[in-house]
């Protein structure tokens, strides 16, 4: 499976269905305990969690959202950048990271056409102006010394050119910069929320299978609390390094602190502005959609925060050994199904009635308006692949942990004992951020996270202290257009070549595992206890 899911000679997702059939075959598990995996509490969480996100890309609240942060953060080069990459890597944590970029990409290049068009208009007209000066010049010239003049003229007109020349470079630097920055910060972004991208779904979905008895350590609230500072770190080093390489650290050029707004810059923020402005004023729909996102969130963090008793175990009788997070995701998915996309109108109270044809057209309404969500819409938008994808993950790895596999893949690794944990948690991510360039994401978690979970055990270490950091790196498609889809929208638009995702990719690889590392040996090790050896990882009790 690994094999064929490096190389994708069928689909990913049919892949995902081989244990359905080779595992019963092979007598390693039943068909009933195979198939049992790939519609589990962890992919519950994550339907429900699409279901929302559809609901929002549905209404177009997410464009609203990036529209409102870019008029806030103003339209210099470089504040321009931070918020095409702060909204996307927002959106990106609850919308599915290729709707983010896929919405980004066209506001980011209807912004720098605007802006390129702006900047063609002044010179043209600057050039006009020069040109008939020049003219007005030469007759006066010519009518004394006809040949002298015109040497003085071309070394001006070329400086012109080369000045051009320069500037289109330099445009195409930009309009690099800008459209790489938004498929980094879309694969940025979702790793700061359990439900953001698939590997942090994977690990949710392994550690329930790994070790049962886990006290539900990963959960909404723990993982946000570690992974959004790491987020937060991640994207402002990822900021530096595209200005950089891309713009140049000119702080006076692109902060612009107390210069005058350029034409160009003007022009942006008309666009931002015009495209608000076709958005019209936020409906009763959006509205409502906005108002249950809010509420899923608040659920999440509230149901089991962990320094006091969350809603989970103050209503209902044993709730956190009942409750998950898959149950408010399912109940706000249920919720958008039922609540209309129009304000409920009562017959009785019409205070129009003298307008015979506001009644009329009132009266030909149906009564009951359309919910916020079709079904259909659902059924043609949600990724079903990775939700089988999840589910062959997860049934490959109960039937090695059942099968022995798991055991024994720990025991090969013993001798990493002496090597200190952190180098080991270093070098694993390395590998994974190398290996999920040219396979996918959920993939790659998915082959490597049960291997970890061996390891740690045999190594006598935290089995998370392995198993965050190869998550968190799963994340870091940055090198190739194939690596994640946030990777080949931005690569269709055609202004960057593989090159140049290379080369920006390995900085932010570096960039990335340097982060993590950071964060499992900082804030991650009191948070989850990374020190100690927690006796539910003890697979002698386990087994």
């Amino acid at each position: 499976m690994a094999v064929y899911w490096c190389t994708e000679v069928i689909p990913l997702a049919v892949t995902s269905l081989m244990p359905v059939v080779f595992f019963p075959l092979l007598g390693v598990q039943s068909s009933k305990s195979v198939c049992l995996q790939y519609l589990n509490d962890t992919n519950m969480l994550f339907v429900g969690g699409l279901i929302v996100a559809i609901s929002v890309e549905q209404w177009n609240l997410h464009k609203r959202i990036a529209l409102r942060v870019l008029l806030i953060l103003g339209v210099k080069p470089a504040l321009l950048m931070l918020g095409f990459m702060v909204v996307t890597a927002f959106l990106s944590m609850w919308i599915s990271n290729t709707a983010t970029t896929a919405m980004m990409v066209p506001i980011v290049q209807a912004v720098l056409d605007q802006m390129d068009n702006t900047e063609h208009d002044v010179t043209m007209m600057e050039q006009a102006a020069g040109q008939t000066n020049t003219v007005i010049e030469l007759e006066e010239k010519n009518a004394s010394d006809p040949i002298r003049p015109l040497t003085s003229e071309n070394n001006g007109h070329s400086s012109k050119i080369s000045q051009s020349s320069e500037e289109k470079k330099m445009r195409k630097r930009i309009c690099k910069g800008m459209t790489l920055c938004v498929c980094y910060a879309a694969s940025i972004g979702g790793t700061a929320t359990l439900t953001g991208t698939g590997p942090n779904m994977v690990l949710k979905g392994q550690m329930n299978q790994l070790y049962p008895n886990n006290n539900d350590v990963v959960n909404f609230a723990s993982w946000f609390g570690f992974a959004f500072p790491n987020m937060i770190l991640m994207l402002i080093l990822a900021w530096l390094w595209l200005q950089c390489s891309f713009m140049g650290l000119n702080f006076k050029k692109s902060w612009g602190c107390g210069t005058e707004r350029t034409a160009k810059e003007k022009a942006a923020y008309n666009v931002l502005k015009a495209e608000m402005k076709k958005l019209g004023p936020i409906s009763y729909a959006e509205f409502n959609v906005l108002l249950m996102f809010v509420l899923l969130v608040l659920l999440w963090f509230s149901r089991h925060p962990g320094f006091v008793k969350g809603w989970a175990t103050r209503l209902f009788p044993e709730g956190e050994k009942y409750i998950t997070d898959s149950a408010p995701a399912v109940f706000i998915a249920l919720l958008l199904f039922i609540l209309p996309a129009n304000k409920p109108k009562f017959i009785g109270w019409n205070p129009n009635m003298s307008d015979p044809e506001q009644t009329e057209e009132d009266i030909k309404k149906p009564f009951l308006s359309a919910p916020l969500l079709d079904w259909n819409v659902v059924q043609r938008k949600m990724p079903w692949s990775v939700v089988l994808l999840l589910g062959g993950g997860f049934a490959l790895a109960d039937a090695s942990a059942n099968s022995g596999l798991s055991a024994w893949l720990g025991h090969q690794m013993t001798p990493l004992g002496s090597i200190p944990p952190w180098a080991i948690a270093t070098v694993l991510s390395l590998i994974i951020a190398v290996f999920t360039e040219c396979t996918s994401n959920v993939a790659t978690a998915t082959l490597f996270l049960p291997v970890f979970s061996s390891m740690a055990a045999s190594v006598k270490i935290h089995p998370l202290y392995v198993m965050l950091p190869g998550t968190l790196s799963a994340s870091f498609a940055f090198m190739l257009p194939v690596a994640t889809p946030p990777n080949a929208i931005v690569f269709s638009y055609g202004h960057i070549r593989v090159l140049d995702m290379v080369r920006s990719g390995i900085v932010m690889n570096i960039i990335g595992v340097f982060c993590v590392t950071l964060a499992i040996n900082t804030w991650g090790r009191p948070m989850f206890e990374l020190d100690t050896f927690p006796a539910w990882a003890n697979s002698t009790t386990n087994q």
